[in-house]
């Protein structure tokens, strides 16, 4: 039996043998070209200068120092009295020393004098607790203390110089209702004299109409008082002094005046009227009187 020999498969017949002839050359490498790497800039280092930083934490170490310093500062003078900051202290313009004022206790159950509920602003309060008292070595004036503290109309009338003003102004009076008259006098001691009186009345209203018809005009007022016959408005009167429910009407005395210059001023404050004077020989100072005013409008707001 003759061995046989292994018959190699045909190929298939839709595939075409294919010559090495007929395959493409592969195409050539281009030339390798050499590429230099871009060239490193080193920069030189930076030279911190000392100086500059120097100057820089200096200044930023005195922000930071002031900003702490302005803030106690500022709540210090809130808490300071006026006359422990220097600036204000009263010993350099005159002022006087006042003992610490405090508005008197109202009624129980009756309304502030400009609360809602107070139609008529009628001040509740005893007047004669509403007077401003002297100020420190000050004598007191007894003459206006008057019986249990309320002083007579023609004790009022008095600081009129003339007769016809003194008449006519106490028929006004009358007619309008007054109720009480307190009053409160001192000489300090620099010689000033001071008086102060509080007249109420029915209500607000009827002390707003004896200001405007009977009292005070643009420029002067319209009943002279003793000594003081040719009087105008203040003009140096600070208006930044105005207190809220208090109207002043401030006059003084110009040159040439008498032995004494008079300084005055009408207050209105809800069914109270107010008038202060002062008087000095060689003249009555700006500071002492302004002080005053504002007090008494303080105790009356």
């Amino acid at each position: 039996m003759t061995e046989q020999q292994p018959i190699a498969p045909a190929p298939p017949a839709d595939v075409p043998p294919v010559s090495s002839a007929e395959v493409p050359p592969m195409p050539e490498a281009p030339p390798a070209v050499a590429v230099e790497p871009p060239p490193v800039v080193v920069e030189p280092p930076v030279k911190k200068d000392r100086r500059v930083l120097r100057a820089v934490l200096r200044w930023s170490a005195a922000v930071v120092v002031l900003a702490a310093v302005g803030s106690s500062t500022a709540y210090g003078i809130t808490r300071m009295e006026r006359t422990d900051v220097p600036g204000l202290a009263t010993e350099t313009d005159g002022r006087w020393t006042y003992p610490e004022i405090t508005k008197p206790p109202l009624p129980s159950g009756s309304p502030a004098p400009f609360a809602e509920a107070n139609p008529a602003s009628v001040h509740h309060a005893d007047l004669r607790a509403l007077l401003l008292p002297a100020p420190e070595g000050a004598k007191a004036d007894k003459t206006l203390a008057g019986r249990d503290g309320w002083l007579a109309k023609k004790d009022f009338l008095s600081v009129y110089g003339s007769k016809e003003d003194r008449d006519d102004l106490g028929q006004v009076l009358t007619d309008h209702g007054l109720r009480h008259v307190a009053a409160r006098g001192w000489t300090a001691q620099d010689g000033t004299r001071t008086r102060i009186y509080l007249l109420q009345f029915d209500s607000g209203q009827v002390a707003d109409v004896l200001q405007q018809d009977h009292l005070t005009s643009y420029d002067s007022p319209n009943h002279a008082l003793r000594g003081a016959a040719e009087v105008h408005t203040d003009e140096d009167f600070p208006s930044e002094a105005e207190v809220m429910n208090v109207r002043h009407y401030s006059y003084t005395e110009s040159k040439p005046y008498g032995a004494e210059q008079v300084r005055q001023a009408y207050l209105v404050s809800g069914d109270v009227v107010g008038l202060v004077v002062q008087s000095r020989k060689g003249g009555a100072a700006a500071v002492p009187f302004q002080q005053t005013v504002i007090l008494q409008s303080q105790l009356l707001d």
